[in-house]
């Protein structure tokens, strides 16, 4: 089981090194997954996933995409979206991911040099989106 430290990494490149690691058959855990950062414009990632989150299907509204409020689970559905989820294989390789808030005491995690945001760009946290789209989150 690969165990991977969330905090400063950007969800993009991280995303797309833990859906290359599920791809190969390992076992994926996220930590401080409310601690990722997303670069850009907090106000125009909120219209963005707002407008996401108002896509309703006319016919059966019931299924209609769901886009969670919560960090650990954006963040398990943004890799979701690099996954083949639809194929055995995608879902299996989905099936292998743990994501979760914090991080739990005596847990050795690893940082992925290549997520981490060098440029100094302006980011916002997972928490800071989530709470502009509507779910109070704890801020420790």
């Amino acid at each position: 089981m690969v165990t991977i430290d969330a905090s400063g990494a950007v969800v993009g490149r991280l995303s797309a090194r833990v859906a290359k690691l599920l791809l190969a058959n390992q076992h994926v855990e996220i930590i401080n997954a409310d601690k990722a950062v997303m670069a850009g414009s907090l106000s125009a990632t909120k219209e963005h996933y707002l407008s996401r989150r108002g896509q309703k299907n006319k016919r059966h509204p019931e299924d209609s995409p769901v886009w969670p409020r919560v960090p650990h689970l954006l963040l398990r559905r943004i890799i979701r979206g690099m996954l083949p989820h639809k194929s055995k294989r995608g879902r299996d390789a989905y099936h292998r991911l743990k994501v979760v808030v914090g991080a739990p005491e005596g847990v050795k995690a690893q940082k992925i040099p290549e997520a981490s945001d060098e440029k100094k760009r302006v980011t916002f946290t997972l928490t800071e989106l989530c709470g502009e789209l509507g779910k109070h989150v704890r801020k420790d």
